[in-house]
């Protein structure tokens, strides 16, 4: 650990529990009802309207820690499907801005559903119901989002032979006036079709994206338990990327957020060459695999089993003290990648207060390789927000050379229902 006395920052707070694991009550009071409201993560496209009778329901029958997946997921359902019916229904009518909302408004309650990963067998079908709306939703847009099979042409036996991604670019871009273009890499429970609501914003920035899932999430081909599977996805997509007209080879970046930002810091160092910049956003690299961490954070900072919820990420399905023994096996410290020679232009973000990727991890990366540029939200927990996001926004304007308004980029994040 990076803190004097050989702990970590955050030490004193390791074996207080967050209130919102008494209860699915407490957990929407103290901690989801607000942003539900706002219609930010994690209820992007979202709608408070829809999500208060489903948590009142919940409530009344009393859910808590352990969960039931499969309850939980199925209590979702039928407002989900009420509003894939009214989408149909619109679309038929000709009125596309309301089915494009109301698609995508299903696509919250999917999400949801299935948070904050797909372990059961009902939270899988809200994972292929979610984005089967979330592509209709975004397709009847004005300035669509499509999905792009991009061939996976470094896979080894085992992996999938496509990494399915988001991609936008303005109408604008062509071969005599290309984009920048942004990969978003996604997180721990957000893929891409939550991510993709930040393809709106770049786009009216003359920036193109691309989002696509990390390693054991979504639909990531990559193997799950192979700590070199993420340099293969990476590389087939970057081959992709190189082929494409009207971006600009030069303004290549990536944003990555939370678990993601660990790939994001091995990338960096695995493909130097290839990045004008990455930005890690509360991420990790080596202490968040330390089994003292991952025996305390699944009563912290995130919303349900965190410790359990990477274990099933990572390959280890619940054997979570198998997981606790061997993940330090992902480290970037102890792999040597934190001390290779090169690494592209790299910024590290987070809240000094994170309890679900120690802030300890940046200072160890700040202390190995190449130099590094970080920037430490004081008082905030995991990724900084709001704070973090206006940092990073204006390094990236500065990166790709355009003139922008951060604070008018993050006005298309939060839904806005209309219908």
């Amino acid at each position: 650990m990076a803190a004097p006395g050989g702990k970590f920052f955050i030490q004193d707070k390791l074996k207080t529990p967050a209130p919102h694991h008494a209860s699915y009550q407490q957990l929407w009071e103290t901690k989801w009802k607000k942003p539900c409201e706002m219609g930010v993560y994690p209820f992007m496209f979202g709608s408070i309207k829809d999500f208060q009778p489903i948590v009142d329901s919940i409530v009344k029958k009393g859910l808590r820690e352990p969960y039931d997946w499969d309850e939980l997921a199925q209590m979702y359902f039928p407002k989900a499907e009420e509003l894939v019916a009214g989408a149909e229904e619109a679309e038929k009518a000709g009125e596309k801005e309301k089915a494009s909302e109301l698609y995508l408004r299903a696509s919250a309650v999917y999400r949801i559903s299935r948070f904050p990963a797909p372990r059961s067998e009902k939270q899988r079908h809200a994972w292929e119901e979610g984005k089967k709306v979330t592509r209709k939703g975004l397709g009847l847009r004005e300035f669509p989002v499509h999905e792009v099979l991009v061939p996976h042409k470094h896979a080894i036996s085992g992996e999938g032979s496509e990494i399915p991604i988001y991609h936008q670019k303005p109408h604008t871009a062509d071969a005599s006036s290309p984009a920048p273009l942004l990969i978003v890499m996604t997180g721990l429970d957000g893929y891409r079709t939550e991510l993709a609501v930040w393809c709106e914003g770049w786009r009216r920035n003359g920036v193109a994206t691309v989002v696509v899932e990390i390693p054991g999430t979504g639909d990531s081909p990559a193997l799950r338990d192979d700590p070199t599977s993420p340099d293969r996805e990476w590389s087939s997509l970057l081959d992709w990327v190189d082929q494409q007209e009207g971006i600009d080879k030069k303004k290549i970046a990536v944003w990555a957020f939370s678990t993601g930002g660990f790939y994001a810091i091995r990338l960096a160092h695995t493909h130097p060459d290839r990045l004008a910049g990455v930005v890690a956003l509360g991420g990790g690299c080596h202490y968040m695999f330390d089994p003292e961490w991952l025996s305390n954070v699944n009563h912290l900072e995130y919303p349900f089993d965190l410790a359990s919820t990477l274990a099933y990420k990572f390959g280890y399905g619940n054997d979570l003290e198998t997981f606790k023994k061997e993940a330090y096996k992902f480290s970037l410290l102890n792999d040597g990648t934190l001390d290779k020679p090169k690494c592209a232009k790299l910024l590290l973000v987070n809240g000094t207060e994170d309890e679900i990727f120690p802030i300890d991890d940046y200072y160890l990366a700040l202390q190995h390789g190449p130099p590094k540029e970080a920037r430490f939200v004081s008082d905030r927990k995991h990724m900084g927000e709001p704070e973090s996001f206006f940092i990073i926004l204006k390094w990236l304007y500065e990166l790709f050379g355009i003139q922008a308004n951060a604070v008018a980029q993050m006005s298309t994040i939060p839904s806005k229902p209309k219908y």
